[in-house]
């Protein structure tokens, strides 16, 4: 029963010698308060019906727009002994399950090995799908960044980081900040409540360790009052993930290579600037040796500091693909998310052969038939020859009797 107060002590927020008290100069509408969080819960609720909404009705004609088209997937035959395996045991079967397979459905190897293909295949999500989900987060991050630059802009701690401890903690609190910081927070939140049935990954745990840490910066900077340096974090964030998903969402469209690339390069040239320069030299090193010089850590300095440090080895981690996908664009090879969905890349190799395997095989038979009908021709001219021959042998005979 005293745990809930006891995670509530001041020693735990706020620097040595503040309390709870001396945050109570300030007007309840002017600083944090731990309740105010629980306006999040219904806003990432809002967020799941807001995103039913948009990718049902608006993002579809966009995509028209763009060129959007799925791919024509052919779908695999039904098979109740195949189904069962596929949806109770496994989407890959191994060889020896293979195996035991052909004897219970009477198919070959390799049928069955298609039947497992072409299966995965109709589970992958279609194009329009990944564009929906594209367009919903840039129109999100692309409002999210737009008003927390237009309320932060004409802010001292924008232009000078050091502005974000003086006072501190009694730092009053704006209305702006507060409802940018209610917003994130829901969107995040539903993010991680979706990510189970949302599209998977190659990068699903890192994804999944982001979310996590992101939504427990919000929570802790919100009440310990980091409130400034947090909005910081926020806009710097949301600024090269508006052009992340405005490049997915032209590479998902026909005849947009151009515009995709460009923005690739552009947002490649911001992701390096914003989280491996800018977050770096002038969050992290804030947070870690400035602030100190305002005040004394507490627990939520070791805490906090812990989970940019996180958030900066998933920046690393995911530079690292992006320098990937760059070295794909320069060979003039990349055509899709280097973080595809999962399994898909492996799919579309399969896919590739699959095909590759359909034509030389319409190949073989092309050439085979085309062989066949040189043959028959050729037949049907020396039949032809014998019988014209006989015709005209037959006629002289006549003719001499």
């Amino acid at each position: 029963m005293d745990l809930l107060p006891d995670v509530w002590r001041h020693d735990y927020w706020l620097p040595p010698g503040v309390t709870w008290k001396d945050m109570e100069q300030l007007a309840d509408s002017d600083r944090p308060l731990p309740k105010d969080l629980l306006i999040s819960l219904p806003l990432a609720l809002g967020f799941i019906a807001l995103r039913y909404l948009f990718e049902r009705f608006i993002a579809p004609p966009i995509g028209r727009c763009l060129g959007v088209k799925n791919r024509l997937n052919v779908s695999a035959a039904p098979s109740p002994t195949l189904e069962s395996f596929y949806t109770q045991r496994s989407r890959r079967p191994t060889q020896s399950e293979i195996v035991s397979l052909m004897s219970l459905c009477g198919k070959t190897q390799r049928q069955i090995e298609t039947w497992f293909r072409l299966r995965r295949n109709q589970d992958r999500p279609c194009r329009t799908t990944k564009f929906g989900v594209a367009a919903w987060r840039f129109f999100f991050y692309f409002i999210a960044f737009t008003a927390g630059l237009a309320s932060l802009i004409d802010k001292p701690w924008f232009w000078d980081t050091y502005e974000c401890w003086r006072e501190y903690p009694v730092q009053p609190m704006e209305r702006a900040q507060y409802w940018y910081y209610m917003l994130e927070l829901g969107f995040y939140i539903s993010l991680l409540l979706q990510i189970s049935v949302d599209i998977k990954r190659k990068d699903f745990k890192e994804q999944v360790i982001h979310h996590l840490a992101t939504i427990f910066l919000l929570i802790f900077s919100y009440c310990g009052n980091w409130i400034r340096i947090g909005t910081l974090i926020m806009v710097l964030h949301d600024c090269s993930d508006v052009l992340l998903e405005a490049a997915k969402m032209f590479n998902y469209g026909t005849g947009w290579r151009g515009m995709c690339n460009t923005l690739f390069v552009v947002f490649t040239s911001a992701f390096f600037v914003t989280r491996l320069v800018i977050f770096p030299s002038k969050i992290i090193h804030n947070t870690l040796t400035r602030s100190m010089e305002m005040f004394e850590p507490c627990f939520i300095y070791y805490f906090f500091n812990t989970l940019l440090m996180v958030l900066q080895a998933l920046h690393i981690f995911w530079f690292g693909i992006i320098l990937r996908m760059v070295y794909k664009l320069l060979e003039g090879k990349m055509n899709k998310d280097e973080r595809s969905d999962e399994e898909s890349a492996l799919e579309e190799e399969e896919d590739d052969k699959g095909g590759e395997e359909n034509v030389s095989q319409g190949d073989c038979w092309e050439k085979s038939k085309d062989t066949l009908n040189s043959r028959l021709s050729t037949h049907s001219c020396v039949l032809n020859n014998l019988t014209n021959h006989r015709t005209s042998v037959a006629d002289k005979m006549r003719k001499a009797q």
